[in-house]
């Protein structure tokens, strides 16, 4: 997905100095418009002011109900990425993929798409006919430097669920409750979805080393004893072996988490970088692709079989982009 956002905001991201072990801190999103008057709205709760990412997850926008009626579903023509992945996870409806790297897929619940951009990629999303609503998540992962200047690639996973006494659970990247995802990442990464019935009390095993994000996407849960509404992310340091997740009504979420990044990133648009010269190279070689009024070959690509306009890259801040370790 893009940030659509005609002035995005510069993100400068950085692990902040943790709090005493154990302390949960709970985020509440912004709403954001994906462009135009009927556009969709995502609810976007990372990155924040107070806290930039969890493990490498640095962007999280969550997303519906939305009756496509009304909202006109999802329309992101092509758009660039560089330095990360993009996780698509959906609960309702369905969403056509195509990417310059060559992949053709279709988004459907319960069913992980990762797309790699490293080098650089361009793609586009759009809600197919026969959705009527759309229902789901769109994360970002940051790519280390180690990673960061990898060719695009595309991988897809359907998790088996697992359930217990009230409970099921998808896990889609890392591994949970006795399940396992094949998928790869460039860092230790926990994804999954669990479905929660009101008085269920959950406890899992996790790894220390990781911090960890439990986004409710319905329903009212309490994490660690904090009490955590729809739509809201509780974000927990490490430190724990155990986590704890008590639905108070029935309830669905996501539970995100990985070891601290580790290493300052400049997030600017759809780009990820280490520096301001970074990111304006990569919007110059971006807008150079659609200079003629066109949309030509170069270092993004062009989606398989697009026929959309690509998406302009948003004019800079005035000020220099800053970069902090």
């Amino acid at each position: 997905m893009s940030n659509l956002e005609d002035r995005p905001d510069e993100l400068v991201c950085d692990q902040p100095a943790t709090g005493a072990r154990g302390r949960i801190e709970v985020m509440t999103p912004r709403e954001v418009p994906l462009g135009g008057p009927r556009a969709m709205t995502v609810r976007r709760t990372l990155p924040q002011r107070e806290r930039s990412l969890i493990g490498a997850w640095c962007f999280l926008d969550h997303y519906g109900p939305d009756d496509v009626a009304d909202s006109g579903g999802m329309l992101v023509a092509p758009h660039p990425h560089t330095g990360l992945q993009t996780v698509s996870w959906l609960f309702t409806g369905e969403i056509e993929h195509r990417d310059s790297a060559g992949h053709h897929a279709m988004v459907r619940p319960g069913e992980l798409n990762l797309m790699t951009a490293g080098h650089a990629i361009s793609h586009s999303e759009v809600s197919t006919p026969l959705t009527t609503v759309l229902h789901g998540a769109q994360l970002w992962v940051a790519l280390p430097a180690s990673a960061r200047d990898v060719e695009p690639t595309f991988e897809h996973f359907a998790p088996t669920p697992v359930t217990g006494q009230g409970w099921e659970a998808r896990v889609f990247l890392g591994s949970l409750l006795g399940s396992s995802s094949p998928v790869s990442t460039a860092t230790p990464l926990l994804g999954a979805e669990l479905l929660l019935g009101a008085g269920t009390e959950l406890h899992l095993d996790v790894d220390p080393g990781f911090e960890h994000g439990v986004l409710v996407d319905t329903g009212i849960v309490s994490v660690g004893d904090v009490e955590t509404k729809q739509h809201e992310l509780a974000y927990l340091p490490p430190g724990s072996q155990r986590l704890t997740v008590e639905a108070l009504a029935d309830a669905r979420v996501l539970l995100l988490g990985g070891p601290p990044f580790g290493e300052a990133i400049v997030m600017w648009w759809n780009f990820v970088g280490r520096s301001h010269d970074e990111i304006v190279g990569f919007r110059e070689e971006w807008m150079a692709q659609l200079s003629d009024g066109g949309y030509v070959d170069g270092r993004f690509g062009v989606p398989t079989g697009n026929a959309l306009a690509a998406i302009p890259a948003p004019a800079l801040p005035n000020a220099r982009l800053r970069e902090r370790r």
